[in-house]
């Protein structure tokens, strides 16, 4: 059982560290600002009911974790928890780098309070678990993201915690670990382990929560049932970034370069409503809209989109000329705008949007990385990039 009573958590956000030691002198004035990052929060998880928190970056969940996991004090308010919690938050927290993967789980079972047996009873299942093989005896800084987060799990689930919180932990893993944590949780469910987790991927919070809370500048916006916190919380992330992205006078990009003989002057994404958005529904009709100005006399140049993750693997990109699409010739002074439409049959998570303007054979006229950030959302989760809206039959054989 978990129960947060009117938690809130103040830090004091300096300027300078040298203004840490000025406030302390006699007679000087406050030389830091207030900053809330949690505000009155009160909630109570049962046995066995397992919370899911989402929102946006920076609206409390991981603080609210660590409150709930005994690592930070609330400001204000407490935190009452029955039962052993077992707790995976940040990557690299509670295992010692320099301890191979096998003392770590040891270390970290005997800070649980299970002795010596009862972790060589559970080592058989964490190694099968975790699989990372003979890395176990290896120091766990030679570990990749991935394998340290397959071995923390694995330890956090098999030491038989009664409460488990989990900070997106397994967004660093692959898709068939991803799967096995996934039924391991649904195993804990049925275990009536009460779960706490954060989660930006809203499928698995509709599919694996009771109950769902969302975080928004420090407060609760809304609770309730997974699927109506889940609407809520799209419905707020549209209408915000529409309301925050509007057109620009200039672009920005992370990384310009080109001739100059045409420049892009706006880059809008556009819903069917033909307002700028950042952030579309999974399978929504957009247009990006590309303006340059040429700036010398051309014939035939092309205009070209490239739709990144955003880690930078290319999903798909096209041109005026794959097309078809001859554009003619321009005069220095002239402006071109271009519309690309598209279904965005895309996953949920964030993109980047790269655009540019070339000549014929290739050079680049104007070519701006990064030009415009967008997030894809949808409440079901797929893997990879491509949402291909698979349609499942099933039948029995008897």
């Amino acid at each position: 059982m978990v129960l947060v009573q009117n938690v809130s958590k103040l830090y004091r956000l300096y300027p300078r560290p040298s203004d840490r030691l000025r406030e302390l002198l006699p007679g000087s004035h406050a030389h830091h600002t207030d900053f809330w990052a949690l505000k009155d929060i009160g909630f109570e998880v049962e046995k066995g009911e397992t919370l899911s928190l989402v929102g946006p970056n920076g609206c409390g969940k991981s603080t609210l974790l660590q409150i709930v996991a005994g690592i930070l004090q609330p400001t204000t308010g407490r935190v009452v928890t029955r039962g052993r919690i077992a707790a995976l938050l940040e990557l690299g927290a509670g295992f010692n780098p320099e301890f191979s993967g096998r003392e770590n789980v040891y270390l970290n079972g005997e800070i649980m309070g299970l002795s010596r047996g009862e972790i060589d009873r559970a080592m058989p299942s964490i190694e099968s678990f975790a699989e990372i093989g003979e890395f176990m005896e290896r120091p766990v800084k030679e570990y990749s993201s991935g394998m340290y987060v397959r071995l923390a799990f694995s330890t956090a689930i098999h030491v038989d915690p009664e409460i488990l919180i989990v900070d997106e932990a397994l967004a660093v893993g692959d898709a068939v670990f991803a799967n096995r944590c996934v039924r391991k949780f649904e195993e804990l469910r049925a275990r009536k382990i009460t779960v706490l987790f954060v989660s930006h991927d809203l499928g698995l919070v509709k599919a694996l929560s009771d109950r769902a809370i969302l975080l928004l500048n420090g407060r609760i916006e809304a609770q309730g049932k997974p699927s109506d916190v889940i609407n809520r919380y799209i419905g707020l992330v549209l209408e915000r970034q529409q309301a925050r992205n509007k057109k620009e006078d200039s672009v920005q990009g992370s990384f310009r370069h080109g001739d100059g003989s045409s420049e892009i002057v706006s880059v809008e994404m556009l819903n069917a409503a033909g307002e700028a958005v950042r952030a579309v529904r999974s399978g929504e009709a957009v247009t990006i809209r590309v303006r340059s100005k040429f700036h010398a006399a051309k014939r035939d140049p092309m205009v070209g989109i490239l739709l990144r993750t955003r880690i930078g693997i290319d999903v798909y990109g096209t041109n005026t000329r794959i097309e078809q699409m001859e554009l003619g010739e321009f005069a220095a002074g002239d402006e071109l705008e271009i519309d690309f439409k598209v279904d965005c049959w895309l996953t949920p998570q964030q993109y980047t949007l790269t655009v540019a303007t070339q000549d014929a054979d290739g050079s680049s006229q104007d070519w701006l990385d990064d030009a415009i950030a967008f997030e894809v959302i949808d409440p079901r989760a797929a893997a990879g990039v491509a949402n291909l809206r698979a349609q499942i039959s099933w039948r029995v054989s008897r």
